[in-house]
């Protein structure tokens, strides 16, 4: 297996291209923009706010009240942050990736989820499989060898 290379682009998982673009000062600066991705990804959950807060209660082994989630979400709420340690746990709750996905995305990357792992493992095996093939040739051209 070689070496992990950190500049090579991965084929098959397009998502790892580093974002070329460096944020502008204050641009990452997402506040204001989480609680609104926050509260619009809560509104349109088929779960009322008590049964999210409730499941993510017994997720984190942790009281989360109806008022906390309320505080976390309110687009006038700047000194209440959405603490990054419940986010697994949210998202449980709602059954979904948006929120880490919105997130990547942020950073110039792109989250693979379930089956798309599976793809991108499967197409990182093609791809060994084909450097091995052409290493073992060019072994066998060096041993004079003519069957492959």
């Amino acid at each position: 297996m070689r070496p992990q290379d950190h500049l090579t682009i991965d084929l098959f998982c397009m998502g790892n291209i580093p974002n070329s673009i460096p944020p502008k000062p204050g641009g990452l600066k997402i506040g204001l923009n989480l609680r609104r991705f926050l509260a619009e990804t809560i509104r349109e959950s088929s779960l009322s706010r008590e049964q999210i807060v409730d499941r993510m209660s017994e997720l984190l082994g942790t009281r989360i009240t109806l008022p906390m989630l309320n505080r976390w979400v309110a687009y006038s709420s700047e000194e209440w942050r959405f603490p990054l340690e419940y986010l697994p746990a949210l998202e449980v709750a709602l059954d979904s990736h948006i929120i880490l996905e919105w997130m990547a995305e942020l950073r110039g990357a792109r989250l693979l989820v379930g089956r798309e792992i599976l793809e991108c493992e499967l197409g990182k095996a093609a791809l060994m499989k084909s450097e091995l093939r052409q290493h073992e040739a060019r072994i066998k051209k060096a041993l004079g060898e003519k069957h492959g």
